[in-house]
């Protein structure tokens, strides 16, 4: 499938199913922490500066952002979790919101979970993944901020990355970078091969 990237805008945000486009296209959700560069992955996949806003703020997803993509697929953001500033409420709120999603969509081919290749998956990290493989929701893991490492030390924290995820090596694993571009071909073969 041929898609044109520059053909893409914000479609609308949800709270829940009923808020949902009503349609066949096929959607890639993206999960991960607060901080992880969701933003960034989506502005650099689709070549926008802006198109999701980065924020310093932690937190600022609230809803179930969906992205059309030449009205061929979809992208949505879900919120990240794990922002300790939000209220314990707030937070089952988005739990809900999130497990509502990647349980009942049928539209939905795959999660590209996202985790920072710096540091260790955090507790949130290993359930978000354990969470996709019992329920089989395919998934791609995306290891970003690849360009604040050494390319000698990648090997090294990808390691410690799927150790401590216990990865499943039939899943896609991308080192990525928005600043370097580092991934980005990677990362749409995979997400194609899921449409």
């Amino acid at each position: 499938m041929e898609i044109n990237t520059h053909n893409a805008e914000i479609l609308l945000s949800a709270a829940n199913k009923s808020h949902y486009p009503q349609d066949e296209l096929p959607e890639i959700a993206l999960a991960g922490r607060s901080n992880v560069g969701k933003s960034s992955f989506i502005n650099t996949m689709l070549n926008r500066k802006n198109l999701a806003r980065t924020s310093g703020k932690p937190g600022k997803t609230q809803l179930l952002n969906f992205f059309n993509i030449d009205d061929k697929m979809r992208f949505v953001d879900v919120p990240g979790y794990g922002y300790a500033r939000v209220s314990k409420k707030e937070r089952e709120k988005w739990g809900r919101m999130i497990e509502e999603y990647l349980t009942t969509r049928e539209n939905l081919r795959a999660v590209v979970s996202l985790v920072d290749l710096r540091h260790d998956p955090s507790a949130d990290d290993v359930q978000m993944y354990e969470f996709l493989k019992y329920y089989e929701i395919p998934v791609i893991i995306v290891a970003t901020k690849a360009d604040k490492i050494p390319r000698g030390k990648w090997n090294k924290h990808e390691s410690a990355i799927k150790k401590k995820l216990n990865f499943d090596l039939s899943d896609d694993f991308i080192l990525f970078s928005s600043v370097s571009k580092a991934g980005m071909d990677q990362a749409w073969d995979a997400i194609l091969e899921k449409l």
